[in-house]
């Protein structure tokens, strides 16, 4: 049996420092591109167990040309050069992929067959630059090359890496790498343990174009993951499916856009790249090459144009679920939605135009730029936050041009919105003025105005913009509490607002309204602020004793235990359609404390506030404190003596005036 050895051009701690940070894995990769390079048409790989699960070996067949065996110096004896150089239809053009083994075991045996011999190469990785080889004599064989006319078959053994050979995982890294050249090349297959590699999930583009009078068929593979090892390329392929070059693609510093685009054509096949580039006579052809690239790139500029668009909007929907806006508590709920969805569009805006702004961003810095814009956006700095983007951002026209456009919308868009809300709260306003005036006497049950209250609470200012759904602990205590106010639902003949009778009253009912809402305090810590509000029947006045039963009702919460946090302020109001003229200590409190300078304040400590306001108050606080801009708009407002009470009812009950 004649047997042959040699060496590789390089030391062995050479080699080992060159694969220093190689994934084990990869030496499986290097051994199926090896024989892909060899013009397989199937390679299998196969993992091979011992009875006690032990990882025996693992072989990669390959139904390929064979090596070389009269050719191995410029095969195994070259390292980082081979006879695949400078050839773009192989993969192993370096000649080292070979001893890549090592990374996982401590031998490695290489069964080839061609034409006229059968052979096997030995490499120990304890002296991984030496290989042994022989020929092998009729019988030798590896069993599975037998019924082969040609091909190779490598066998590793005494592994020292096991965990990268789980069979999910290998397949799915198998198919990341060579998802482009299975697309490309559909009659060749990859196996691993008799399972068929597949394609990875992507979506395929096609497009016919004419470069200088020739016909081109243009395939753009968006591949939806990152291939492992191939960057993105523009490919030129002849009929016989062979790559003649290829060139890296300009598509490979977007975003998230992984590409294999490939361009088809019988022109191709006498297209030398080589001897085109130094022979002037063939300027043309190189100039339809550059065109040719050029339609290429346009095609995947439009296809990245329409997947950024799509990847932006999974984006944004991610920052939504993962709080990456603000939560806009403490503002009104169509307000609140419309501000989320103006900042929601801006930073989409800003991704399209520059997207490496928020890619490159980990979560904190994310969630500080986002809420900043949301801040600017609807302040008078708009305009100035364009010339920051302008200045920072890499932008072209049309994207300048879409940024400036959203940023007059959005201040255009405060601006409607602003009048709009106002428009509404005007009506509302007017409606219950009608209310209070001439139909106080038909407003009877709980819900007519419970639910007028729950819809409108900026109707008792600002920081009242919504007051947030019950919270089914809070508000039931304090319900229970109310219960033991000394004479909390009886009336008198001295309550009751002048014309009206104690019948017509007693059918009345007052309102309670009970929330818990986190808030930051003064030096920014953040504790509850409960809010109740106490609603007198509409034809009550408001005297000393609802005065007495607020300070009561203040001192029951006071001793409650579950109202004990340091973490808990609370605000009561009494309202009432007006303070009766006989009353003498409301007003007095109210005097006493006027220096605090909150109006219908009537006491105060560090944990709780009190105010009394009857509805007439309320009503002209709105118009003094929007009194230019109601004054400007000069709205018309319904004329409602036509109009039933119910209806009225109704509609204030579905009013929600947006407005911070």
């Amino acid at each position: 049996m004649k047997s042959f050895q040699g060496t590789a051009e390089i030391t062995d701690e050479g080699v080992k420092k060159h694969f220093k940070n190689f994934e084990s894995s990869n030496a499986i990769f290097e051994l199926v591109w090896n024989g892909l390079d060899a013009n397989a048409r199937s390679v299998d790989i196969k993992t091979i167990f011992n009875e006690m699960d032990g990882l025996e070996s693992v072989e990669i067949l390959d139904d390929g040309d064979g090596i070389d065996i009269e050719n191995l110096q410029n095969s195994f004896e070259k390292f980082n050069e081979s006879s695949k150089k400078d050839n773009d239809d192989k993969h192993g053009s370096h000649g080292k992929g070979r001893l890549a083994f090592h990374r996982m075991c401590a031998a490695a045996s290489w069964y080839t067959k061609g034409a006229n011999y059968d052979a096997r190469i030995d490499i120990d990785s304890g002296s991984i630059r030496d290989y042994q080889g022989s020929y092998l004599e009729e019988g030798k064989q590896h069993a599975s090359l037998i019924d082969f006319d040609s091909g190779t078959c490598v066998v590793l053994r005494n592994f020292t890496e096991n965990k990268i050979l789980c069979d999910e995982d290998l397949i799915q890294k198998l198919s990341k790498e060579y998802g482009w050249y299975l697309a490309l090349n559909s009659d060749r297959s990859i196996k691993l343990n008799g399972v068929e590699v597949h394609i990875p999930s992507h979506e395929l583009h096609e497009k016919q174009v004419n470069v200088s009078d020739y016909d081109f068929s243009l395939k753009v593979i968006r591949w939806d993951d990152k291939p492992s090892s191939e960057k993105s390329y523009n490919y030129l392929i002849d009929d016989s499916n062979r790559i003649i070059t290829k060139k890296l693609s300009k598509t490979n510093n977007k975003v998230a856009f992984y590409t294999s685009a490939y361009a088809f054509s019988a022109w191709l096949n006498d297209y030398d790249p080589d001897t085109l580039e130094l022979d002037p006579k063939y300027s043309d052809a190189n100039k339809a090459i550059k065109s040719l690239y050029q339609k290429m790139t346009e095609f995947q500029r439009e296809i990245y144009k329409d997947y950024l668009r799509r990847f932006v909007d999974d984006e944004i929907q991610r920052f939504d679920e993962g709080g990456y806006f603000p939560d806009y508590k403490g503002q009104d709920i169509d307000y609140a939605k419309w501000r989320k969805e103006n900042t929601k569009k801006f930073v989409r805006d800003i991704y399209l135009a520059d997207p490496q702004v928020f890619n490159r961003l980990s979560v904190k810095p994310a969630k500080i730029l986002i809420r900043l814009l949301d801040k600017i956006l609807v302040s008078n700095e708009n305009d100035t936050l364009f010339e920051v983007l302008d200045g920072v951002l890499d932008l072209n026209s049309e994207n300048v041009e879409r940024l400036a456009n959203q940023l007059k919308a959005t201040t255009l868009e405060n601006i409607i919105s602003t009048i709009e809300s106002l428009q509404r709260r005007q009506q509302a306003i007017h409606q219950l003025k009608e209310v209070m005036d001439n139909r106080y006497s038909e407003v009877l049950e709980t819900p007519d105005l419970q639910k007028i209250i729950e819809n409108n609470t900026w109707l008792f200012g600002p920081q009242y913009t919504t007051l947030g759904a019950e919270e089914d602990t809070f508000t039931s205590i304090a319900k229970n509490l109310r219960s033991e106010i000394k004479d909390i639902g009886s009336i008198s003949d001295s309550d009751i607002e002048e014309g009206l009778k104690v019948e017509g009253v007693n059918r009345q009912v007052d309102l309670f309204l009970a929330r818990k809402v986190p808030i930051f305090d003064a030096k920014g810590q953040q504790i509850y602020k409960c809010v109740i509000v106490e609603i007198k029947r509409p034809g009550v006045s408001l005297n000393k004793k609802h005065l007495q039963q607020v300070d009561d009702y203040c001192e029951i919460i006071s001793k409650h235990p579950a109202f004990g946090s340091q973490k808990m302020i609370f605000e009561i109001l009494l309202i009432g359609r007006k303070i009766s003229k006989d009353d003498f200590q409301i007003r007095l409190r109210m005097n006493n404390l006027k220096d605090k300078a909150e109006l219908g304040l009537v006491s105060f400590d560090d944990k709780m506030k009190c105010y009394v306001k009857d509805w007439y108050t309320i009503f002209d606080e709105f118009e003094l404190s929007n009194s230019y801009l109601l004054g400007t708009l000069n709205s018309k407002l319904e004329d409602l003596s036509q109009k039933t009470t119910k209806s009225i009812v109704v509609d204030l009950q579905e009013k929600r005036a947006k407005m911070t």
